[in-house]
């Protein structure tokens, strides 16, 4: 597969994902807390190349690739993701401007499971929503034992090295995944769209 379509099966998982992350949010009524994105301004978020592609293609196709590099030029290590907006001071209150272009990690976080060391699936989720949705959390943390479908983060992952195991495998900074991803978007565009093209032999 080439990069083109790479990112697009990215986006076909993601698109499976969000249905099975809906009827999950449906059965156990446990979302993010609205206006909340404590997780968001976390500079620690870590994620992969991969499956910021569908972003960087689409600000390549919307001619805001080159902005976006210039923003991640200028921010550092400690810095949270380019695509959270802050609406408070200590950052804690907030949204994300491309929410259909969010990583994988921002798709999982609240609305998926991982096993833990008894095998038990547990929901991965903040304390905010721990503590704030108390009574639902511990209702869905029963059920998805029991009857209740989630997701499963190691699941998600999976289909993403499926994709492509080196850009999924090395995982780092988030404004680092997505400027590598950017990177490798204008580097396949500028070859794809001045490539010459082939001459039939008996032209």
């Amino acid at each position: 597969m080439n990069l083109l379509e790479k990112s697009q099966e990215v986006r076909k998982v993601f698109d499976d994902l969000d249905i099975e992350i809906r009827a999950f949010i449906g059965a156990s009524n446990l979302s993010c807390i609205p206006g909340c994105g404590f997780c968001c301004s976390n500079p620690k978020v870590s994620a992969s190349a991969l499956e910021f592609l569908p972003l960087a293609f689409e600000l390549y196709e919307k001619g805001k690739a080159e902005k976006a590099m210039e923003l991640l030029e200028q921010k550092g290590e400690q810095d949270y993701c380019i695509l959270y907006k802050s609406m408070s001071y200590d950052n804690g209150l907030g949204f994300c401007s491309d929410y259909n272009n969010r990583g994988m990690i921002c798709r999982l976080f609240g609305s998926a499971s991982r096993k833990n060391k008894e095998g038990k699936k547990e929901i991965i989720t903040c304390k905010k929503i721990k503590e704030g949705k108390k009574d639902w959390y511990e209702k869905a943390s029963k059920a998805v034992n029991e009857d209740m479908t989630v997701p499963s983060s190691s699941g998600a992952y999976t289909q993403l090295y499926n994709i492509d195991f080196q850009l999924t495998a090395e995982q780092m900074p988030i404004n680092r995944a997505i400027k590598k991803a950017i990177e490798a978007v204008l580097t396949f565009k500028y070859y794809s769209e001045n490539q010459e093209p082939e001459v039939p032999e008996n032209f």
